[in-house]
């Protein structure tokens, strides 16, 4: 197998800044180009001058905020210049303005902005529902899939509003946090997988596939982790058994090849239908929005998830670091930060 490089992404380096911080100094720069961390964040939040979207801009303040930055006040500030509070934002990313915020109030005065982006977050969840929707507000979705949200869309609240609490008392905040960690939990595939797009209104799966490697070995962690840290419950078994899928995922049968390339230092992206156009994902869209539940079994058997998709992201890596070594008491880059700090994971 051969590997190429492509592409580039102001998010996805300041993901990558976000976990190769928790690493020793020395092991830091061939993860950043060969920049110190210090000075790859630098570049991080001169080029967030320039960017329009609030997910790149949230991300490169969280690790200023992380790294503790001399530019955080620059990082924060454009931050606060650019979020609009009274226009739907996407949930992930409004939940990245959470956890920057939250991280960065030990050393700056945010709590104007942090109070305005909790309501934001809590307050895009429909009425009984135990999962957050895709966007805080209507305008961004079209209105025929705008019930359905990602597990994206669950992990990152659940990190930000577990920090939140970490970070200040927030005892609504954990509740929120902890009924949406149950609420996927609960739904966990039988060989681990976490599903990919749930029912806003109700909470249920609407399509299970993709699933994606980086959900199972480090987003679901990370998240579920940083809420066990913040007093929210113990994930370690459901945590386990999305580790357990990467080995060998049943969807490929018993000859199947595992997600993770030990010889290449890489992952297989997902396992997904190969459906062309995504046609069962758009169809459970439309059936389950004109009833709750409503599903075409006979589609699900067509399009069976025995496909993979070969790629691999950086943000992979980042959140995976991020995942494992990350804690909520330590600061980033603290003598007791790299290899031996995953005490609190008990890993």
């Amino acid at each position: 197998m051969t590997s190429r490089l492509a592409g580039t992404s102001l998010r996805y380096a300041a993901i990558v800044a976000l976990g190769a911080s928790w690493l020793p100094a020395e092991a830091q720069p061939p993860l950043l180009g060969g920049h110190r961390l210090d000075d790859f964040v630098a570049l991080l939040v001169e080029r967030q001058a320039a960017s329009s979207n609030l997910g790149d801009i949230a991300l490169i303040a969280w690790s200023a905020a992380q790294a503790g930055h001399p530019l955080l006040p620059d990082a924060i500030r454009r931050l606060r210049e650019f979020d609009r509070r009274t226009a739907p934002e996407y949930v992930v990313e409004s939940a990245w303005v959470v956890s920057a915020l939250a991280e960065a109030r030990a050393r700056l005065d945010v709590e104007e902005q942090l109070a305005h982006a909790r309501r934001r977050l809590l307050g895009s969840v429909a009425p009984g529902s135990p999962v957050f929707p895709h966007a805080t507000g209507r305008g961004l979705v079209k209105s025929y899939r705008d019930h359905v949200a990602c597990f994206a869309d669950q992990v990152y609240p659940v990190q930000a509003l577990a920090r939140l609490h970490h970070s200040g008392d927030d005892p609504a905040a954990l509740a929120a946090a902890r009924t949406t960690a149950e609420q996927i939990c609960r739904l966990q595939g039988p060989g681990g997988q976490w599903w990919w797009h749930y029912d806003a209104r109700t909470g249920d799966v609407i399509e299970g596939y993709p699933v994606y490697s980086v959900h199972q070995h480090a987003m679901a962690p990370m998240a579920l982790l940083d809420l066990t840290e913040a007093g929210g419950g113990d994930y370690g078994e459901p945590i386990r058994r999305g580790l357990r899928w990467l080995l060998r995922p049943g969807e490929l049968g018993a000859a199947g090849e595992p997600m993770l390339l030990d010889d290449e230092g890489l992952t297989v992206r997902k396992v997904y239908r190969g459906d062309p156009r995504k046609i069962v994902r758009g169809l459970h869209t439309v059936t389950t929005r004109a009833r709750c539940g409503l599903r075409l079994p006979v589609i699900d058997r067509v399009y069976r998830p025995t496909s993979l998709d070969r790629e691999c992201r950086p943000y992979e890596f980042g959140w995976l670091l991020f995942a494992w070594l990350a804690t909520l008491d330590t600061p980033a880059g603290a003598p007791s930060a790299g290899p031996q700090a995953s005490d609190r994971k008990g890993r």
